[in-house]
């Protein structure tokens, strides 16, 4: 399955975002946490986020980054409660749960991921790389079923021209980056200033 690696590709829209939606004050540390993300030094990006989250706790765009840095930095347990207090503190944002479903889909908790992307899209029916992602778990979970149903003693005939081109669709492109674990091309975002 194509899983891409786009928590860097977020970073680089996260500075574009910002730069178009936010205040020059606060574009600068937005756009220097999204700077450090990018190349790589995840724990300047956690002190720079934090430093900047001591005085404004309830920032979503700055939680957000805050909330890349700790998935880049494997710390996914402490990326799921980040993502998590935004879906509560922020319920209309679709980025957090689109990102939650990320994290839930490369642990292979496919339900967890379609019920965060079905939030997604609910906060947001235009929003098209929770659409994406939800059309790429469907496919994973379809994929499960059938093998599923074939371990049982479905029908070969029926269920492996299925699986096949499910799994042909699956699979990760040639030009796609070096694929994360995880069961599911699931894209991270970041949220719009609000």
């Amino acid at each position: 399955m194509p899983v891409r690696n786009l928590f860097s590709t977020a970073a680089r829209m996260a500075v574009v975002a910002v730069m178009l939606t936010a205040g020059s004050a606060y574009a600068d540390d937005y756009s220097d946490v999204a700077q450090l993300l990018k190349s790589g030094k995840t724990q300047q990006a956690l002190q720079k986020a934090d430093t900047y989250l001591a005085k404004n706790a309830r920032d979503p765009q700055m939680r957000f980054l805050r909330g890349i840095a700790l998935t880049n930095d494997g710390k996914t347990e402490d990326a799921i409660t980040a993502f998590r207090l935004l879906t509560e503190d922020y319920p209309e944002l679709p980025e957090p749960y689109n990102n939650l479903a990320v994290i839930y889909a490369r642990q292979g908790d496919l339900d967890r991921a379609r019920s965060a992307l079905e939030a997604a899209v609910r906060n947001n029916p235009n929003y098209a790389v929770a659409h994406e992602n939800l059309g790429d778990i469907y496919a994973r979970l379809a994929y499960q079923s059938y093998a599923q149903s074939l371990a049982k003693g479905g029908r070969p005939a029926a269920l492996n021209p299925k699986l096949k081109q499910l799994k042909d669709m699956l699979q990760p492109a040639a030009s796609v980056a070096a694929p994360a674990t995880g069961p599911a091309a699931v894209q991270p975002t970041q949220p719009a200033q609000r």
